[in-house]
């Protein structure tokens, strides 16, 4: 069964899980909105996505929201197919877990406000929030020398081996190294750099940039 994807393919939380129905090998099929004409606050989307946020999949009768919570769901649903994306043991499965929950809370929130004010705003017109743009990356270099020490002792975040956690991590910090120009803070790490060049190498995640 084909799986419907609502949500323009230039979003964080859309390619997110493109990246994870890829890498399982899972068929899917995108329904773009277009978000500039508020296609997401329409009733009809709404009935799907009561936020009126993006993704939302269509699984047959199931639907489901929230771009980690779909992650989940693929990992576990289609463990035996295509990468394991979890972790062989519970333990490992904890870890993962856990560096998904870092990504969501503290690595991601700083990038989007860089997003939003160095690149949304100036689309719009809008003047950016200088000091709010400064206070965020001094959060987020907080958060990568954290992941800088992480990385010193394994291949990748939940282990040496490519997981959610990982994955997670592509479509903001494809935004922080090739949009907003904010590639060195990625690139004065060494382990953080060889963790970036590695996972956004992936076939997986390069299909989704040609999307």
């Amino acid at each position: 069964m084909v799986v419907k994807v609502h949500g323009p393919t230039f979003t964080a939380a859309t390619r997110r899980v493109l990246a994870c129905l890829i890498e399982k090998g899972i068929d899917y099929e995108i329904v773009p909105l277009d978000l500039l004409n508020r296609a997401h606050k329409d009733p009809e989307y709404l009935k799907l996505q009561p936020f009126g946020v993006v993704p939302v999949i269509e699984d047959g009768d199931f639907t489901l929201y929230e771009s980690r919570a779909i992650l989940r769901y693929y990992a576990e649903k289609y463990k035996s197919e295509g990468t394991e994306l979890l972790g062989k043991t519970v333990e490992e499965r904890g870890v993962v877990e856990q560096w998904l929950e870092v990504e969501g809370q503290n690595y991601h929130p700083p990038i989007d406000t860089l997003i939003v004010h160095l690149k949304v705003f100036p689309k719009m017109g809008v003047p950016a929030d200088m000091k709010l743009v400064e206070e965020s990356e001094e959060k987020l270099a907080k958060v990568l020398d954290i992941y800088e020490e992480r990385l010193s002792k394994s291949k990748y975040l939940a282990g040496d081996f490519f997981s959610l956690a990982d994955l997670s991590h592509l479509p903001a910090t494809e935004y922080l190294v090739n949009d907003i120009g904010k590639d060195y803070m990625i690139r004065d790490r060494k382990h953080v750099s060889a963790w970036w060049d590695d996972i956004s190498s992936r076939p997986s995640w390069k299909k989704v940039l040609q999307l």
